[in-house]
């Protein structure tokens, strides 16, 4: 078994730690974390330390430990000037069974002006996860790292299907799907962009969750994140409930709440934009980004002002919004969907 420079830990050590409610350090983390992704852990130890971990519930540092060594084995994307690069995802799990709308706030807010690198996979516990919506748009999903860094070049946006960029996954995939349970790799996936995204649009699937992972953001160095829970249980900036919002900003971490009053938004309920499949999801998506006056029209308008507002090209949300409006009503949003169609196509085989 290979160990880590002067780690002391072994799987057995670990398992026993979590057993007893006691934090495993960082080194001892990155070690464990390590030994997962290149297969060197058996199944059985691997579904005991994950289990023990959520049993104790995972410490920021943990998690911070299991996303630095989750981006060392990752495919990565590079991108040269990444002031304005951001991501837009969620934890998913939150059992709205809304349409995409976070995959509809990255053609909005790559309209208006914010490179997006988003990090995504097809749905799980959702009816229609990003990559599903955006192959039901006629997207093409499957493409190698530098294409996807052509693609935020040319286009402002770029699709990282995550099964193309975490090959190392493999090796505990069948672990997590035979225990059925959330574990740390549920939250991991929003901490791992392969592009490396400096600032952040986050959805969580509870309120604990937004003061972790947003102080596990700013241990990895992120620059400008928004990690929120709406108050219905939405991952996302909501419109039927009180946002919970952790920021970070210049390396400085606040908690706040925000309202679609705030905003000059009525609030409504989420019942509307629930679907069932991929190809609802699509017409809905449609909808908002044709301008049509609806729910999902609004909710889309809220979350890339967010966006923008993390990706640093506006100095507010109100101002995102403002933006994203306009970029809707010109008819730029929309035609965002078929200039990303277009491009990946290419690469089609």
């Amino acid at each position: 078994m290979n160990r880590d420079q002067n780690m002391t830990i072994t799987a057995q050590e670990a398992l026993q730690r979590t057993i007893e409610h006691r934090e495993i350090f960082h080194d001892e983390m990155l070690h464990l974390m390590r030994m997962i992704m290149r297969g060197e852990m058996s199944p059985v130890m691997s579904a005991a330390i994950i289990t023990g971990l959520r049993v104790k519930k995972e410490t920021i540092g943990e998690i911070a430990a299991a996303a630095t060594v989750m981006r060392e084995f990752a495919n990565h994307v590079t991108v040269p000037d990444s002031d304005n690069l951001v991501d837009i995802v969620g934890t998913g799990g939150d059992g709205s069974h809304t349409f995409n709308i976070s995959t509809a706030t990255m053609f909005v807010t790559s309209a208006a002006g914010a490179k997006v690198a988003k990090h995504g996979n097809r749905g799980v516990s959702s009816k229609s996860g990003s990559a599903d919506v955006l192959e039901a748009l006629g997207v093409n999903i499957d493409l190698k790292p530098q294409q996807v860094a052509q693609s935020i070049a040319e286009t402002g946006m770029g699709f990282m299907f995550a099964p193309n960029h975490h090959p190392a996954m493999k090796n505990i995939a069948a672990v997590r799907r035979e225990l059925g349970v959330r574990t740390i790799f549920n939250i991991l996936g929003p901490l791992t962009n392969p592009a490396g995204a400096p600032n952040q649009l986050m959805g969580v699937f509870h309120e604990d969750l937004v003061g972790i992972q947003v102080r596990v953001m700013q241990r990895l160095g992120a620059k400008h994140v928004l990690v929120v829970y709406g108050k219905d249980g939405m991952d996302e900036v909501s419109l039927g409930a009180a946002t919970v919002v952790g920021e970070l900003r210049d390396g400085q971490v606040r908690e706040y709440e925000i309202h679609p009053e705030d905003f000059g938004l009525q609030m409504v309920s989420n019942r509307t934009l629930k679907v069932a499949d991929a190809q609802e999801s699509k017409t809905m998506l449609l909808g908002a980004l044709n301008n049509k006056p609806c729910v999902a029209r609004e909710i889309v308008t809220l979350n890339a002002g967010t966006a923008l507002y993390a990706a640093n090209v506006v100095e507010s949300i109100e101002d995102g919004m403002r933006l994203a409006k306009e970029v809707i009503a010109s008819g730029q949003a929309r035609e965002k969907v078929d200039e990303l169609v277009r491009f990946t196509q290419q690469f089609a085989k």
